[in-house]
C-alpha cells in the first residue's frame, strides 16, 4: 500500500467519530439532554475524587460489553443516515427498520423497512460514504444489524486495516488512553496524561437519567484559553450510575485541523437496563464532517434507536 493510499484510509477511519466551524446542528447528539441535572456536585462531600472518575473511564469494560450483549436478545433497530452537500442540505437518506429475532437458537433478521434515496450509492452498489462502512464496523457488526445490509461491507473486520479499526474502537469505548499508530492524532488521545491534562477542566453534576436513575455527570472540557491545535477531544461527558458507578452514557466532541486532515464530529451513545439490569444500547447519534486531500469531503448524520428488547428464548424454543 503506497503512502498516499495509507494516509487516505487512516483519515477515513478517523472520520467515523471525529469541520471547521461550530457544532453542526443535526441530531444534536448530547447525553446531557437525556438527564435532568439537579445540581453541581462537591465530589469531596460524596467521598469521591477526580481520579475515581478518571480510573472508571479508562478501565471500564461494561460500556462496550453492552453492545456484545445484544447477541442474546431479540429487538427492533431503526437506523437513519442523512448525507449532506457543501451547503449542508440533505442529498441522501438511508432508512432501515429491522426486527431481530432468535428462533431455534438462530438469529432471524426481517427488514420491515429498507429505503435508500438520493446520492448514497455508487454504480457498483457500494455506499458512497466510507463513514457508513466504518461506523458499521465499530458499532453494528456485534449483532449484524448493519446499515449496509451486507453490500460493500465484506471483509470490514479483516485485512490490512483491521488493526486501525481496532484502534478507533478503543478510542470510542476506552477513551483517555494513548492510541498509538494513528498519524498526527495519537499524542492527543491521552487526555488524562501529564502532557494533556493541563488543557482540560473537570465539571461534576448530579441528576436523573431516563426519568428514574440517579446519576453523576463527569465532564472533561477543553479550557477556553487552550489553542485549538493543542487538543483533539474538545469535550467528553460521561454519565455514571450513582449506585453502581457503571457508565450509562457518553458524549464526545472531537475537532482537529491541519494540512492533512480536517474533521469535526460529535457523537453520543446511551445505554439502559433490561432483563434484571443488563446494560444494552438504546440510542447512538453521530454528526460529522471530514475533509482530507485527494478525496471527496464527507458530511453525514446518523440516528440509531434500539428498542423492544426480549431475552433469547431457551434452546429449541420459539421466540
Amino acid at each position: 500500500m503506497n503512502n498516499k493510499k495509507a494516509l487516505i484510509i487512516l483519515c477515513l477511519l478517523l472520520s467515523a467519530f471525529t469541520t471547521k466551524a461550530q457544532q453542526i446542528q443535526r441530531f444534536n447528539p448530547d447525553t446531557i439532554r437525556t438527564i435532568v441535572i439537579d445540581s453541581a456536585v462537591n465530589i469531596v462531600s460524596h467521598r469521591l475524587r477526580v481520579q475515581d472518575f478518571i480510573d472508571a473511564v479508562v478501565s471500564d469494560t461494561s460500556f462496550y460489553k453492552a453492545f456484545q450483549n445484544m447477541k442474546r436478545y431479540a429487538f427492533t433497530a431503526e437506523n437513519r443516515i442523512y448525507t449532506y452537500d457543501k451547503k449542508n442540505k440533505v442529498n441522501g437518506k438511508i432508512y432501515r427498520k429491522i426486527r431481530h429475532d432468535i428462533v431455534d437458537g438462530k438469529r432471524q433478521t426481517t427488514y420491515l423497512i429498507n429505503q435508500d434515496t438520493g446520492a448514497v450509492k455508487k454504480k457498483n452498489g457500494k455506499y458512497e460514504l466510507y463513514t457508513v462502512e466504518m461506523f458499521d464496523y465499530i458499532f453494528m457488526n456485534a449483532y449484524n444489524s448493519d446499515f449496509t445490509s451486507g453490500v460493500g461491507s465484506s471483509g470490514v473486520g479483516k485485512g490490512k486495516n483491521a488493526g486501525y479499526k481496532a484502534k478507533l474502537k478503543a478510542l470510542v469505548f476506552t477513551p483517555g488512553r494513548r492510541i498509538s499508530g494513528i498519524p498526527f492524532i495519537s499524542g492527543k488521545t491521552e487526555i488524562f496524561g501529564p502532557e494533556l491534562r493541563q488543557y482540560y477542566n473537570y465539571e461534576f453534576a448530579r441528576g436523573t437519567y431516563m426519568d428514574s436513575i440517579p446519576v453523576y455527570r463527569f465532564k472533561v472540557i477543553r479550557k477556553p484559553s487552550t489553542a485549538d491545535d493543542d487538543t483533539m477531544i474538545k469535550e467528553m461527558t460521561t454519565i455514571f450510575d450513582m449506585n453502581t458507578f457503571q457508565i450509562l452514557g457518553r458524549y464526545i466532541d472531537m475537532k482537529f485541523s491541519n494540512m492533512f486532515v480536517d474533521f469535526n464530529v460529535q457523537m453520543n451513545i446511551e445505554l439502559n437496563r433490561f432483563n434484571g439490569g443488563e446494560l444494552l444500547p438504546t440510542k447512538i447519534t453521530y454528526q460529522g464532517n471530514w475533509d482530507i486531500p485527494f478525496h471527496k469531503e464527507e458530511r453525514a448524520s446518523f440516528l440509531i434507536v434500539q428498542k423492544d428488547y426480549a431475552p433469547r428464548p431457551p434452546e429449541g424454543g420459539a421466540k
